[in-house]
């Protein structure tokens, strides 16, 4: 008798690739005190995305982020990352995320490059580029060993972006990031953005200046009061 017909394995395709990397929000809500920040509030982000929330201050973008990243609970509604709640796979998708939020983390006890260092001891170190590098490709060049406590506020910002530089982590989560940041930082900041996303990365911040990117396009999402 003939062999049976045997049937080819599916080949996947990119976008069931992309798929099995999405962020999903579905119905977040938030509430401060018996008032509603937000409520409802449903996105989802898969490689190459830059998602920009905006909104007048105190309608809880800040917030928002600090549920993105696992650091505060919503009120409703649930965050999945690869189709699972962030609560349930709390180690892999901690590994795939860095967050610069308006408190920028830098040790002040310690140098811009001491910093980066300690930032790489605890993500997932990239080869490819040394932290001095990354400090010179954000103007920090000379910078490198002094006191983070003698640099302005504008300086620490520039050291706190870098450490995006130095891991590898596929969803950046910024928060405010041109605060104190000159034209030409600005600048810098957007290409860096347009870079990372070309390489299939994923960008979500806040930020009430208009984000301008060679590659790809900016998805804003408003949030009302």
């Amino acid at each position: 008798p003939a062999p049976p017909m045997q049937t080819p394995d599916p080949v996947p395709s990119p976008t069931a690739d992309i798929d099995a990397v999405a962020l999903t929000a579905n119905g977040l809500a938030c509430i401060r005190d018996d008032f509603t920040l937000f409520s409802g509030l449903d996105f989802r982000i898969v490689p190459g995305d830059v998602v920009q929330f905006d909104g007048p201050n105190g309608c809880g973008k800040t917030s928002l982020l600090r549920i993105i990243c696992g650091l505060g609970l919503p009120d409703e509604g649930e965050v999945c990352w690869c189709g699972q709640d962030i609560s349930q796979v709390r180690a892999e998708y901690s590994a795939e995320l860095s967050y610069v939020g308006h408190n920028h983390g830098v040790k002040d006890e310690l140098t811009p490059l001491e910093n980066l260092y300690m930032a790489q001891s605890l993500g997932r170190a990239r080869m490819d580029i040394e932290p001095a590098v990354a400090l010179q490709k954000f103007g920090l060049a000379g910078l490198e060993d002094v006191p983070s406590r003698k640099l302005s506020a504008g300086q620490k910002r520039r050291v706190a972006l870098s450490r995006l530089l130095v891991t590898e982590a596929r969803l950046w989560i910024l928060d405010e990031p041109f605060t104190a940041i000159d034209k030409q930082g600005v600048r810098d900041i957007e290409a860096l953005l347009a870079e990372h996303v070309s390489r299939g990365g994923m960008v979500i911040l806040t930020s009430h200046h208009p984000v301008s990117l060679d590659f790809g396009h900016v998805k804003c999402i408003h949030l009302k009061q």
